[in-house]
């Protein structure tokens, strides 16, 4: 049973919260399965809006599904997050992901 079985089976239960939907989105990420990641990282942003790292992979969840227009809105939400909790390096990092979208938009 792989990793990711293991996380869905705890969905709905006890443990369930922005980790494990961040978790879960993770799993989905490193399968490459874009649309999935950015379903379980928007849930994790929903459950808890100031999880930085959930935002940051996101955005890079939507723009590897092809979405570069909300991979941005959801890097800018992130950066704005981030920097209100001090959590300068998710945003700093952020930063730079969303410079890339709007210089290839822009081109």
């Amino acid at each position: 049973m792989s990793m990711l079985d293991n996380l869905l089976k705890l969905q709905d239960g006890p443990r369930d919260g922005a980790m494990l939907r961040f978790g879960i989105a993770n799993e989905y990420a490193h399968l490459q399965d874009w649309a999935q990641a950015a379903s379980f990282a928007r849930q994790a942003v929903e459950r808890q809006h100031d999880f930085s790292a959930a935002w940051k992979l996101l955005g890079k969840a939507l723009l590897n599904a092809g979405d570069a227009a909300a991979a941005l809105a959801a890097y800018q939400e992130g950066i704005a997050i981030a920097e209100g909790k001090g959590d300068i390096q998710a945003a700093k990092e952020m930063k730079v992901f969303a410079r890339r979208i709007e210089k290839a938009q822009g081109e």
